[in-house]
């Protein structure tokens, strides 16, 4: 397992440490342009959710990895936050904002990758 799959599993972990759902990974690395290796994109069901795991993602990812995000950006309401470790970018959203900006789908030429929800 190279470092960015280490690093995609590692998010992973930490989205569902504080159960993330409905996490997907779209495989861009052989994507020609694309601006990153892999998009992880997660929902929270509230805006306090959606903190609660951008927050989980760097505590577990710098714990495991010692990686830490190049930049954290955020709407004005937390009810998107996006999270740049460079090779990897998360994207984690309330259900309603998810489904406006439908990520998954603006990438279907790449390889999406759907992780069960821990319960």
């Amino acid at each position: 397992m190279n470092q960015t799959e280490q690093l995609v599993k590692k998010i992973i972990e930490g989205l569902q440490e504080k159960k993330g759902k409905n996490i997907v990974t779209v495989d861009l690395s052989n994507m020609p342009g694309a601006i990153c290796d892999y998009f992880i994109i997660c929902s929270g069901n509230t805006p306090t959710q959606v903190s609660a795991l951008s927050d989980s993602v760097w505590e577990y990812v710098h714990k495991e990895t010692k990686e830490k995000p190049l930049s954290i950006d955020a709407d004005q309401k937390d009810e998107w936050i996006g999270m740049d470790y460079g090779t990897v970018i998360v994207h984690i959203f309330v259900p309603e904002l998810r489904e406006f900006y439908n990520i998954e789908n603006l990438w279907a030429d790449s390889k999406i990758t759907i992780i069960p929800d821990l319960e």
